[in-house]
């Protein structure tokens, strides 16, 4: 879908549909009363006459308008003004979406970033529209024999009614695009098969996305490169499997050469069987979605390169499969870390951590100014948030903070766990260092608790995404491409 900004009088533009929000009050407002006037008071008429509701989501299609050159006119009840939020707004774009990509026009100009929407500037509101509009249009049919249709819907004009508001909007479309491009790729690697998507395939793909992008540089290390460092946890992981382990590292140099690089570091259990800590099989198709971290940090890095922002960014994805076989590491079994640290792994389940772990000592060469981890960690994150919300914990408060705004600006939110010393008594091991699972109680914040052992080094935070990574069950299950806008917002601030 190509998007791209249009200004000018809006009843003498050529479209094949023209997309205008009806407001609820007495009088018709902004776009609406301007092609009101235009046709000679049609549009008050099919209101007065109740052809078409000013409640948030009627809509009308009308043909052939007098004084107006565009062939279809959508109007779309929106509401009220000091009612809409991201949520009403999202609504309005996706019934929008729906009611034309499968109808006559082939190209629209919509004037949705007129519209009022609590605490969104133009900016905000063009962005959001971009990436919700893309995130409908979304399909995955590559392993499908027959193919969805191709939506008729080629061409999207935003219009805005200021010329010197242009720059503006076109910098939002730029951004919301950047984040989609990002985003779809996130769901396309999330909704791959296991069977295709291992740990050489996404070494594979980094691999070509550098070749594609001049500015990434890519380096991939084996098991045997690993196995030399000390990463005795992360290599714990992979030994069921015949798949081997991969750490991928991507460095996007987009800032000043002295500025310290933000750091991204994905886990990517590109399927998880629980290993000898099997898990039930009912639901297990879906931890192919256990690379989800992996899968952002290319969506993100993908956004970033769109966006061409000045930052210098370096990503580590650690991927490895989780298999149960007679050379598979069990429940008991006591592992060396790069850091040096024993592990006492009394849960082969809680695998992730254990591939981050060396991940994140591995950072420390960087010398980093900032690190977040993305993971599908823990089932009791879903169990405390939900599908709605990314789980937030960290050693810094300032990092903390900057990924909630981010969040919040995103609508893409997160929300913060508490970290607190109790906690990491839990995770003490009367035979190691530390033990990977802590009991029942608090599992998301022990496993942050873990983590928080190999980054004493440098500011960290933890991204929980196992309820908002991918939607569970039925025809709608699929990857949400979730937290790339997040993370995207926080590096556009960061590059700010």
């Amino acid at each position: 879908m190509e998007f791209s900004v249009k200004h000018g009088t809006l009843e003498t533009i050529k479209t094949g549909c023209l997309v205008v929000a009806v407001n609820e009050g007495k009088t018709l407002s902004g776009p609406a009363a301007e092609l009101d006037r235009a046709c000679g008071g049609q549009l008050a008429a099919a209101l007065k006459h109740g052809d078409i509701s000013a409640k948030a989501g009627h809509t009308l299609m009308l043909f052939g308008l007098p004084g107006i050159t565009a062939q279809r006119l959508l109007l779309i009840g929106a509401g009220k003004d000091e009612e809409r939020g991201d949520r009403a707004y999202r609504k309005l774009v996706q019934k929008v979406i729906s009611t034309l990509k499968d109808g006559g026009a082939t190209d629209a100009l919509i004037t949705l970033p007129a519209l009022q929407v609590k605490g969104r500037d133009v900016y905000a509101r063009t962005r959001l529209l971009v990436e919700t509009a893309r995130e409908a249009l979304y399909q995955f049919d590559q392993f499908k024999s027959k193919k969805a249709t191709a939506p008729r819907l080629k061409k999207v004009l935003l219009w805005t009614g200021d010329k010197a508001e242009a720059t503006v909007v076109e910098r939002g479309v730029l951004h919301g695009q950047a984040i989609s491009d990002g985003t779809d790729l996130t769901r396309t690697l999330g909704n791959l098969p296991g069977n295709v998507c291992t740990p050489t395939y996404l070494a594979k793909e980094a691999k070509a996305m550098a070749k594609q992008h001049k500015e990434l540089d890519v380096e991939v290390l084996d098991e045997k490169d690993m196995k030399a460092l000390g990463m005795g946890s992360l290599l714990s992981v992979s030994a069921g499997s015949a798949e081997p382990a991969k750490l991928i590292r991507f460095t996007y140099n987009g800032g000043k050469s002295k500025d310290k690089p933000h750091m991204l570091v994905g886990k990517g259990i590109t399927f998880d069987t629980g290993g000898i800590s099997i898990k039930p099989g009912a639901g297990m198709d879906e931890m192919k979605y256990d690379m989800c971290g992996a899968a952002t940090v290319f969506g993100v890095l993908k956004a970033v390169v769109g966006m061409q922002l000045p930052i210098n960014l370096v990503c580590l994805i650690a991927a490895a499969e989780n298999m149960p076989s007679g050379t598979a590491t069990k429940p008991g079994d006591i592992v060396t870390s790069m850091s040096g640290q024993t592990i006492e792994i009394l849960n082969t389940d809680a695998e992730g951590r254990l591939v981050l772990c060396d991940a994140l000592t591995y950072a420390e060469r960087f010398n980093p100014a900032s690190v977040v981890d993305i993971a599908t960690l823990t089932g009791a994150c879903v169990v405390a948030l939900g599908a709605h919300t990314s789980g937030l914990m960290g050693n810094n408060d300032e990092l903390m903070q900057q990924l909630l705004t981010a969040g919040q600006q995103a609508d893409d939110r997160a929300w913060q766990l508490p970290l607190f010393d109790e906690y990491q008594e839990q995770i003490d091991s009367p035979f190691a260092d530390i033990a990977n699972i802590g009991g029942p109680k608090a599992g998301t914040i022990t496993a942050a608790c873990f983590l928080s052992r190999f980054t004493k080094a440098y500011p960290w935070a933890h991204l929980d995404i196992a309820g908002t990574a991918w939607t569970s069950g039925g025809k709608d299950k699929g990857a949400t491409g979730r937290p790339v806008p997040l993370l995207a917002q926080y590096l556009i601030n960061q590059a700010q």
